[in-house]
């Protein structure tokens, strides 16, 4: 049996944006029978070891989505475990490529809204609602659901390249 196809979400802190991506993306590939493995991390360590903030598990139970979650920090190291590595920023995206081993490495990093059809190319982040109120959580939703069909695309082939 071949091994899952390995995702991972990287944002700041690892309580917000990530955490939401993580768990939309997880349930998506569950109800589609994809062998997907699906997780999260931040480029800091402010919030090593502590849960999703009580605004993103809000949004997520409010949609009907799990919450469980541990903020972790990505580390270089892990670039050979994944597949495909989300930035949900540009200013993510900057520091994984500069943390990434080789070119191959490089090439596993994307934007979440790379995967949105809709996204405009001047402006690809995903902002961070940790300063505002709920409804900027449920702005990212939002943006993290119009991509997920774009992911999932790439997700099935990742998989079908596989064999």
């Amino acid at each position: 049996m071949s091994e899952p196809y390995r995702v991972t979400f990287v944002c700041t802190g690892n309580i917000c944006r990530s955490p939401l991506a993580e768990h939309v993306l997880r349930r998506h590939a569950e109800e589609e029978g994809l062998d997907v493995e699906v997780d999260s991390s931040g480029t800091g360590a402010w919030h090593l070891g502590d849960e999703a903030d009580h605004r993103t598990v809000q949004t997520l139970r409010g949609n009907g989505y799990t919450s469980a979650h541990r903020a972790r920090q990505f580390e270089a190291e892990w670039f050979d475990d994944y597949d495909l590595i989300v930035a949900l920023d540009n200013g993510h995206l900057q520091e994984l490529r500069a943390m990434a081993p080789t070119s191959r490495d490089r090439d596993k990093i994307r934007l979440l809204r790379e995967f949105d059809p809709q996204a405009v190319d001047a402006d690809l982040d995903v902002p961070d609602p940790y300063y505002g109120g709920q409804e900027g959580f449920e702005h990212v939703l939002q943006l993290i659901e119009a991509a997920v069909p774009g992911l999932l695309d790439e997700v099935r082939r990742g998989l079908k390249a596989r064999g």
